[in-house]
């Protein structure tokens, strides 16, 4: 079986970081918007993440992505005191846009504005306890072209200053990745990428700029961790249990999409090959589909970081299970 190469690179960057990142936005814990819809994962144990996050580093994990809004502050905050004195040999990332009240956990809309990135970029050097962010994200997926390229240019800025390292934008348009990768100093693009949702043009600007393909929704917000039936509820607090429009697979105040959950068994046997978890057998499938993808599950538990990390081990699919599930989802 293929093994895993130790490390992937942020691109152009030169930065190195696990083959597995971890995504943060379920340890913020509570959020909702203006008119009360819950932009969270419901409640979370903060002292059970910041013993997850410390397992994730034991077990090899050196990259974090987090957001400002997450948890309006608060995931940042939970990451910079379970990262302590080991904040050197991680990379971190972070967002930067929505403007929220730390105090209300209200997101308020948003700000493009370069003077806006700056203020955001001081408040999440301070939660997160360091001098520097590694990789710094735009965290307005549909921002406009020209006025991102303002913000691009400040990330430039911002290198030279030596307030972060490299730059990305989270947004799954390819058209809008490509004004961020005319930068020097971009790294990446933050993109949704997993079995059930592929991302063919987001991944050849990658290979054409030398960026890094970090993903989010790699286990399809839950889907490809197998714990999901049809009918069952969410919590109140969880986003999907009221999901927006660019969150499909579930229904509201129903659980999973049984459509989606179709899908997911019939991948079963192949993910769950070779010994892995359904969950695992969704990140390889991330790691074979190209060698510039970074996966960023979210965890709430240590059972949850220990089942993500242990998917380095066993590697990417083999190009006989990558056309098993093209032939599978017809694609």
């Amino acid at each position: 079986m293929e093994t895993m190469a130790h490390n992937r690179t942020l691109g152009r960057s030169g930065i190195d970081v696990s083959p597995l990142g971890f995504g943060c936005w379920a340890i913020g814990g509570e959020w909702q918007s203006t008119d009360g819809q819950p932009l969270g994962w419901g409640k979370v144990d903060d002292d059970e993440s910041v013993r997850a996050i410390r397992r994730a580093l034991d077990l090899g994990v050196t990259f974090f992505d987090t957001a400002d809004a997450y948890g309006t502050g608060h995931s940042e905050r939970v990451l910079g005191r379970a990262l302590g004195k080991h904040r050197g040999d991680v990379v971190v990332a972070t967002k930067w846009g929505n403007l929220f009240d730390e105090r209300t956990r209200i997101c308020e809309g948003q700000d493009d504005s370069p003077e806006h990135a700056r203020r955001a970029l001081t408040a999440s050097l301070r939660r997160l306890n360091t001098d520097h962010i590694d990789l710094y994200q735009l965290h307005i997926s549909d921002a406009d072209p020209e006025r991102a390229a303002r913000l691009r240019d400040l990330c430039e800025e911002l290198v030279r200053e030596g307030l972060i390292r490299a730059y990305a934008w989270s947004t799954d348009d390819p058209d809008r990745a490509a004004v961020f990768a005319e930068g020097p100093h971009c790294a990446a693009v933050q993109h949704r990428l997993n079995v059930l949702q592929d991302a063919p043009e987001l991944l050849a600007l990658c290979a054409e700029s030398d960026l890094a393909s970090i993903n989010r929704s790699p286990l399809a917000m839950g889907l490809l961790a197998g714990k999901h039936t049809a009918g069952r509820a969410l919590d109140d607090g969880d986003i999907r249990n009221a999901p927006p429009a660019w969150l499909p697979g579930f229904i509201a105040n129903a659980g999973a999409d049984p459509v989606w959950l179709r899908r997911v068994d019939a991948l079963r046997s192949i993910l769950t090959s070779d010994g892995r978890t359904l969950a695992q057998g969704a990140l390889a499938w991330i790691w074979a589909r190209s060698p510039r993808t970074v996966p960023i599950p979210g965890f709430r538990t240590v059972a949850q970081a220990e089942e993500n990390a242990g998917a380095i081990a066993k590697g990417p699919l083999t190009a006989g299970q990558m056309a098993e599930v093209d032939r599978i989802l017809g694609r």
